[in-house]
């Protein structure tokens, strides 16, 4: 357990997926009576990353029988730091994690300028943001530099932390060139000048949500969906009429260059431009994955709706406003 949860933390988990499932099938299946607050806390945590059920009941060898958390626990602060960072695992309804949110997120804030590192950086960044909703990345950095302080310091699995970390970097810094080499061409080509630039934050969206290697091709479309998506808001947000709104929406319905003729002057190139990339993307991927891509060009068609909507319904209480006005002048 403890060796899933390092190499999760140093970044490294993708490269034994078969070997963790194996693991954390076993770890269920193992009878488990822990009285180690840190280790219930820990097991409960990494089986609900990965979609297996566990009560919180299990937590409740902690509770009196009001129960309420003993008091005891709080002189274990790695102990409340694994309750905190697991009780953020809890779904909708589930009271007795949010009691442990809150029990944990006192007293480690009483007790954090006690604490020594690397501990005192771990519950910093915990109640800022907890572990199961940061930044697996930014995580990863922090940890590479914290964990030969950790007991069960192993040096070899340290080193290829830093092997597959400074890879991946590599990779990315290629794929941010790339892309926003795309973008620059994309943005000249179109000509709407109103639009925002934004293409690095784009990516970071995509990064956080896949940064492992095999997901470069995901990366790559994703954030060329969002450029395209963001520029749709911006015309609909800054320029385009009602009128140009509706069209540009039959236009990308269709989907076909001779809906073109549809759209006013400034707007075809951005239209043309939106089929070439699907197109690209299209022609990127192995056949037998091609069919994903009908799959996103619907994503473009369902998300432009809400824009006519949203602008059709302002319109109208525009009109009904402007109405009343009138009316009240009489």
């Amino acid at each position: 357990m403890n060796l899933v949860d390092t190499v999760q933390h140093l970044g490294i988990g993708h490269h034994f997926e078969k070997q963790i499932a194996d693991a954390l099938r076993k770890i269920q299946q193992t009878e488990f009576n822990s009285s180690s607050l840190h280790e219930v806390s820990r097991r409960f945590r990494l089986l609900r990353e990965h979609g297996i059920w566990v009560s919180p009941d299990e937590f409740n060898r902690f509770m009196d029988t009001n129960g309420s958390f003993n008091m005891e626990i709080t002189n274990d602060p790695r102990g409340l730091l694994s309750l905190y960072n697991a009780a953020y695992m809890l779904i909708h309804d589930e009271a007795a994690l949010e009691k442990a949110i809150n029990f944990a997120r006192l007293h480690l804030e009483s007790m954090r300028h006690d604490l020594e590192y690397p501990l005192f950086d771990q519950v910093n960044r915990a109640l800022h943001i907890p572990l199961p909703r940061t930044v697996r990345r930014v995580e990863t950095l922090h940890y590479m530099s914290e964990y030969e302080h950790e007991p069960e310091y192993n040096p070899i699995i340290l080193e290829l932390a830093k092997i597959d970390f400074n890879h991946l970097q590599q990779l990315h810094i290629q794929e941010i060139k790339a892309i926003s080499v795309w973008w620059k061409d994309l943005y000249a080509e179109v000509e709407l000048s109103f639009a925002r630039n934004r293409i690095v934050q784009l990516y970071l969206w995509a990064y956080t949500a896949y940064c492992e290697q095999e997901y470069s091709y995901a990366r790559i479309i994703l954030v060329k969906w969002l450029g395209i998506v963001t520029m749709m808001d911006d015309i609909n947000d800054t320029r385009a009429t009602l009128e140009e709104s509706r069209e540009l929406n039959k236009a990308i319905q269709r989907w076909d260059e001779n809906a073109v003729s549809f759209l006013p002057e400034y707007l075809k190139k951005f239209y043309l431009r939106i089929l070439r990339t699907f197109k690209e993307i299209h022609d990127m991927l192995a056949p037998d994955e091609q069919y994903k891509v009908s799959y996103a060009q619907k994503a473009v068609q369902i998300t432009i709706i809400p824009y006519l909507f949203i602008f059709t319904t302002f319109f109208q209480e525009e009109r009904e406003h402007t109405y009343w006005n009138c009316i009240n002048k009489l």
